[in-house]
């Protein structure tokens, strides 16, 4: 009996008159297999199908494969798969497992999904993109067209009360299982060697324990495909016991060797299974009794400044170690032996962060334009998607003719959404179809989307022969599917079957992504693409001397990408294939002091040609000089006190009167080419003269402005005594003034400037010109404090003039003459 099964009856009554339910039970309860078949029979299903997602092609064949065994029937009769590139299925077939991506397909295409009664997302909580996508369509179905739809979500570490939040009428079902105790050993990492070689030699320890009459398994966990070859290589070289089989599981793998590894034990032959994170959860394999985790997973983290989804290695989440650590013990008591310290154990996020908030959302993008949609607002969506990426996906589909201008679906973008491939991808086949060359971009298509084929040649014609070649069923597969691909896209434009060499393969990888056509620089091998990357091949590779590639994959670099898939191009061939988006630009370079006008003809960041100009340009020889001005600032242009003046007074005024134009350092320097450029005349600004730069500021004030500009911020402050005192505008504390205090006898108002009237800061002097007092209320010092200053300025200069009162004494420039 199932752990799974002690739910059923409660499940299924609960399923009678309800539509949503949440199904939590840890790893080997028997929720994938057990619960569609307990389904299989319900009343209300009514001979309709149950679909159940799975993340993974591995996943869906075993999980198909095991219900029909428990059947006792082949797999395409009462249970059935789909997945890319395979199929068995029939008319007899009642529960369809499918990848989460086929799926998003069918909805798409029939958002009513007749025909099936319930829908069940297994392994919810790895929340790829299509499994979040399809769950939220689902119920957008269920609300709006199916309200007889069954939806169940089940996963082993599910943030159950989250999900719910997003389905708020469902039940949350627990089963507890049936868990063996696990110990856990914490063998922590050696830094100082190779990850591939620490583990190992902690691989090579524990199989010590697997003996011939228990034939258990050892299963462990590595970031990617590389590390398992590598690691599978050390342990053949150091040798492992005669009676222990050495197997690898990952997800590129032929089927029929991931069928083999998913059998049983041979008699007396204990394994050793090397494995990515494809073996937590969904499949059985026998036996499991210890576990190697490594710590690591290799996840797609969409990079929008390469426009690539790149691969990283990324230290496991909790749930993830926990799912990897109970592989141990779902049949008997085991061991996990895991490569870090427990003080590291708990640093562990606590679940990986979803594809949504990671990946490329072009397809999600394109998916909700064929629901109807716009945006995920309203969607039951645990995670919307991050607003910059989105907007980034929109982009991209309106440079691919996918969206308009308006952001609606065009009808080569319906076209590309009926295709089971990404936007560029199908994109680029529609393209092929219209060209007469569908098979060849069906096979590109397949190459740019499956990892393996063909070989590893970055050479684009040398994996398209390889991949014409080869014979396994991986690339028989392939074949078939890219085939039919071809097929459809030349059904979607009426278009007949053409020849290959209309247009070949490599014009069809620029047209894909002509973001990454890439030019040669530096040293054979070194490229820079369109978008401003860089990017290299190996210099003894043979597209490292071509002077253009068309890059169709990359693999991963900081400041640089190592080109994975390439084709050479001519720049005749970039000018046809491009003639739209080709951009002629002039620029200025600088030479011998003096600027020179280039004129280019670019795509995107690539300079095709250059041809010099006999004259430069005045608009960019100003644009180049407002910059270089920018960097050294005002002091690089000829000031004069006046202009100096000019820009305090319009300043002041500013403070008070923001109608006043703004005469700072930062607005004259950002609006260099407006208020200066016209005194050019074909002139560089540099040699402009104190006198242009004094016009172009004053070309800043209107009519209006320049009138009364003196009246309200004069120049200097017009004293009794008939001579002028020049106003310091910029001075702290506002306008000020510096004058004898004998010119000042007869002031009985105090001096004001500016439309608000702003006292003058009075800075007195003595007949020295040294300073005695300070104010901003002439006549109120007259009154008090000048009887003090008075009697000090009599005795230091007994030979000026010092009445009692100078407010009504005259005002003087000299002293008494001699003898009075």
């Amino acid at each position: 009996m199932l752990p799974i099964e002690e739910i059923f009856p409660a499940l299924t009554a609960y399923l009678r008159d309800r539509t949503t339910a949440i199904i939590i039970a840890p790893p080997g309860a028997g929720k994938t297999t057990g619960v569609p078949l307990a389904l299989l029979d319900a009343p209300w299903l009514g001979g309709q199908k149950i679909v159940m997602l799975e993340p993974r092609r591995l996943a869906a064949r075993a999980a198909a494969m095991r219900m029909a065994e428990t059947l006792g029937e082949p797999v395409g009769q009462t249970v059935g798969f789909r997945v890319r590139g395979e199929s068995k299925i029939s008319k007899q077939t009642r529960i369809e497992v499918v990848t989460e991506g086929v799926f998003s397909r069918m909805i798409v295409d029939d958002p009513a999904l007749e025909g099936i009664g319930c829908v069940i997302f297994d392994e919810f909580h790895e929340r790829s993109l299509d499994a979040d996508l399809g769950l939220a369509f689902a119920r957008d179905s269920q609300g709006v067209l199916r309200d007889d739809l069954r939806l169940l979500v089940m996963s082993a570490t599910l943030d159950g009360e989250r999900v719910k939040g997003v389905l708020d009428d469902a039940e949350v079902f627990h089963s507890l299982g049936r868990a063996f105790p696990v110990t856990t050993h914490y063998v922590g990492r050696d830094q100082a060697v190779r990850l591939e070689d620490d583990v190992a030699k902690t691989v090579r320890r524990v199989a010590q324990k697997l003996t011939p009459e228990r034939a258990e398994t050892l299963l462990v966990f590595l970031p990617g495909q590389g590390e398992i070859h590598r690691v599978a290589s050390i342990l053949s070289e150091k040798g492992l016991p005669d009676h222990i089989d050495l197997h690898k599981l990952y997800g590129a793998m032929d089927p029929r060797d991931q069928s083999a590894v998913l059998s049983k034990n041979k008699p007396g032959r204990p394994r050793i299974v090397l494995a990515t994170a494809i073996a937590e959860t969904s499949l059985t394999l026998d036996k499991v009794s210890m576990v190697v985790d490594s710590g690591l997973a290799r996840l797609g983290r969409f990079d929008p400044a390469r426009g690539v989804v790149r691969m990283v290695t990324e230290r496991v989440s909790k749930a993830s170690a926990d799912q990897r650590r109970g592989r141990a013990g779902r049949t008997q008591a085991g061991d996990a032996y895991r490569l870090w310290d427990e003080e590291n154990d708990r640093s562990l996020i606590p679940f990986a962060r979803p594809e949504i908030l990671e990946t490329d959302l072009s397809r999600l993008v394109l998916d909700l334009r064929l629901w109807g949609a716009k945006s995920t607002e309203g969607l039951a969506l645990l995670d919307h998607p991050p607003k910059a990426a989105f907007q980034e996906a929109e982009y991209l589909l309106r440079g691919l003719g996918v969206l308009d201008a308006k952001g609606d679906l065009t009808e080569h973008g319906r076209m590309v959404g009926r295709l089971p491939l990404s936007p560029r991808l199908a994109h680029m086949l529609l393209l092929a179809a219209r060209d007469g060359v569908a098979e060849t971009g069906a096979a590109l298509a397949a190459l740019l989307s499956e990892n393996g084929l063909g070989g590893k040649a970055a050479d684009l014609d040398l994996r398209l022969e390889g991949l014409s070649r080869d014979r396994s069923p991986k690339a028989s597969q392939a074949r078939q599917l890219a085939q039919n691909w071809a097929r459809q896209a030349q059904a979607l434009i009426g278009a007949a079957k053409g020849k290959a060499s209309a247009k070949p393969a490599h014009a069809l990888l620029a047209e894909c992504f002509p973001e990454r056509v890439a030019k040669a620089r530096g040293k054979p091998g070194e490229f820079v693409m369109a978008n401003g990357r860089g990017v290299y091949v190996d210099e003894h590779d043979g597209l490292a001397k071509a002077a253009y590639i068309a890059v169709g994959d990359l693999g991963g670099g900081a400041g640089r990408d190592r080109v994975l898939l390439a084709a050479s191009l001519a720049e005749t061939e970039i000018l046809a294939l491009f003639a739209d988006r080709l951009e002629t630009r002039v620029v200025l370079e600088r030479s011998s002091g003096k600027f020179k006008a280039v004129e280019q003809k670019r795509l995107g960041e690539l300079i095709l040609s250059a041809r010099p100009l006999a004259q430069v340009p005045t608009e960019l020889l100003i644009e180049a000089e407002v910059e270089e001005i920018r960097q050294k600032g005002l002091k690089a242009l000829k000031f004069s006190e006046n202009a100096e003046s000019l820009r305090e007074r319009v300043n002041f005024l500013h403070t008070q009167d923001n109608t006043w134009p703004d005469m700072s350092d930062a607005a004259l320097l950002a609006g260099l080419s407006d208020w200066l450029g016209p005194y050019a005349a074909g002139k560089p600004l540099l040699s402009l003269s104190a006198s242009d730069v004094s016009q172009g500021l004053l070309g800043l004030l209107d009519y209006d402005q320049q009138r009364h500009l003196d009246q309200l911020a004069p120049e200097s402050l017009r004293l009794p005594t008939g001579s002028g005192a020049r106003i310091d505008y910029a001075a702290e504390g506002g306008p000020q003034v510096s004058v004898r205090v004998q010119e000042l006898y007869g002031v009985t108002q105090h001096p004001t400037v500016g439309p608000h009237k702003t006292p003058l800061t009075l800075a007195l002097l003595s007949p020295a010109h040294r300073p005695i007092q300070i104010t901003r209320d002439l006549p109120a010092f007259w009154k008090g404090t000048w009887a003090e200053v008075r009697t000090d300025m009599k005795g230091r200069y007994p030979r000026h003039v010092w009445p009692e009162d100078p407010a009504h004494a005259a005002p003087t420039t000299r002293a008494k003459p001699r003898g009075t």
